[in-house]
């Protein structure tokens, strides 16, 4: 663990309580039943370069107050990016004023699982340099000097490499009587090589595989969190080695799946299909429902019996993890797949009482204090396995197939059950053994033949977080960061595509 952080000075320099006590007060007396106030900033900073030369470097910062009340049953909800306690009673007062106008439109009264009360609260997330601290030019240099390395290298042509960090700090309370003030971090570094064949008109790329990940400036520079020294060394010689690779032959294969890979494949067949909202169909924007139905909780099989997983908002240092969600509900860990059956589902306050649970596992987020709270995904995470298997340990088990390593381009339908991934780097696996690269890979199949599929997952030692800034949902939409962690696994039977004869190219 690393030592825990404060909450900056001047975010509880913010005239909070204030505003809390200005916003709450105003909305009991206009006639709600619940209120809660969000004061939410987030600092956002993107930085790009390509072939060292810099192409963006901008910091946005947004910060307001939004109110949320229930007046009769219906929701209303109106924000302001001024905070002023006069404005947050006012702002307290139109947000009455919308439930009011939408009630003759809401056909189900609004019930609120019970939460206790958090009072005078704060939370931090894990990391220990803050990427704000730290000046544009030394962030640029670091970027420069990773792509220098790379350009230096025979057969790369080009270089991209970029930083997306972000601190989000927010200050909840509600008409019951909680008050929490929370931080956290996110970085995003990413370096992309290519290579481009002049004569055949033709280029690849290959990423470097550090993830998106709920720490500081520590992960983006210098060697302690994530090995760049060794990721850029390597990197010229596996793009060399792709660009002249075989291409794959397609058929049913035996695949042994990184980390780096599989949280994507988590993230769509397993992390959407099982909030709960896109289950029942009140949610369907940008990913569809879910073929994951109410009436198939508890009995569906969704897949072998090593398949366990998680869904967590207490991970260290997962992009979901927070102290507490927009709603004031404490962080939980709960099971959504337990040896191969579907159990569980992510839930926020409204919709625990739908499914007849007494609480809510804390997944309401919003990603602005303009947008309201609406249920978004926990770290979902598929659970290493008891017994300490390596990711050789797995190769070693299959006579002919494919190791993929790294994430790329997806596709799945709106029920999140047909799909198909592709990745960054392909072996081909002889005998138990790696035996160089094969290239235009895809792989294709249901959710739960797929997960049906995995024989065997990797031990703990195997297990990492990967994950995304930017899962997309609802209207108008939001985006929220979230982890995935997994062990590598092995699937037997999967179906693979060659993507060049896929696309006409062969």
């Amino acid at each position: 663990m690393t030592a825990r952080r404060r909450v900056d000075p001047d975010f509880l320099a913010l005239p909070r309580q204030e505003l809390a006590d200005a916003a709450l007060s105003a909305a009991l007396a206009a006639g709600a039943s619940h209120a809660d106030l969000r004061v939410h900033r987030i600092t956002t900073e993107l930085i790009q370069l390509r072939d060292r030369e810099l192409e963006t470097s901008v910091v946005n910062r947004e910060i307001g107050l939004a109110v949320r009340v229930i007046v009769n049953g219906t929701w209303g909800f109106a924000s302001h990016a001024e905070l002023d306690p006069a404005v947050a009673a006012e702002t307290a007062r139109r947000a009455v004023k919308v439930a009011t106008s939408l009630a003759v439109l809401n056909s189900e009264r609004i019930e609120l699982a019970p939460e206790p009360v958090y009072t005078d609260v704060s939370w931090v997330s894990d990391y220990r340099i803050d990427p704000f601290d730290v000046p544009a030019a030394d962030k640029i240099a670091v970027l420069g000097e990773y792509s220098g390395r790379l350009l230096a290298s025979d057969g790369v042509d080009h270089v991209s490499a970029a930083l997306h960090a972000v601190k989000e700090q927010t200050f909840y309370a509600d008409t019951l009587g909680s008050s929490i003030t929370q931080q956290r971090v996110r970085v995003q570094p990413t370096v992309d090589a290519v290579a481009v064949d002049a004569a055949a008109g033709s280029f690849d790329s290959m990423r470097t595989l550090a993830p998106p990940m709920a720490r500081g400036w520590e992960a983006v520079a210098g060697d302690d969190v994530f090995d760049w020294t060794t990721e850029l060394a390597q990197l010229p010689a596996l793009l060399s080695e792709k660009v002249k690779a075989p291409s794959v032959t397609a058929g049913a294969t035996d695949l042994v799946i990184d980390p780096t890979n599989l949280w994507l494949t988590i993230h769509e067949s397993i992390g959407h299909a099982t909030e709960y909202d896109r289950a029942i169909g009140y949610e369907a924007a940008y990913a569809g429902t879910s073929f994951a139905t109410p009436d198939k909780l508890g009995t569906m099989r969704y897949g072998s019996e090593v398949m366990n997983v998680t869904a967590d908002r207490t991970v260290e240092f997962g992009l979901a993890t927070v102290g507490f969600d927009d709603e004031g509900v404490r962080a939980q860990s709960w099971d959504l797949v337990r040896d191969g059956i579907f159990v569980g589902y992510q839930l926020d306050r409204v919709f625990a009482p739908k499914l007849g649970v007494p609480r809510s596992n804390g997944c309401s987020y919003a990603d602005s204090p303009h947008h309201v709270p609406i249920q978004r995904m926990a770290n979902v995470s598929l659970q290493p396995g008891p017994e300490e298997l390596s990711t050789d340990d797995l190769i070693a088990r299959v006579d002919d197939g494919v190791y993929i390593v790294g994430d790329k381009s997806w596709s799945i339908d709106m029920q999140r059950y047909n799909f198909q991934f592709t990745g960054q780097r392909f072996f081909r696996i002889r005998n138990g053994r790696l035996d160089g690269q094969v290239r235009d890979v895809a792989y294709q199949a249901t959710t739960t033949d797929f997960w049906g599929a995995l024989e065997a997952v990797g031990g703990a030692s195997t297990w990492r977080l990967g994950g995304a800034f930017n899962c997309g949902k609802a209207q108008p939409g939001q985006v929220a960061p979230v982890s995935h962690g997994c062990p590598s696994a092995l699937f037997r039977g999967i179906s693979v595509l060659n993507t060049r004869e896929e696309g006409g190219r062969a």
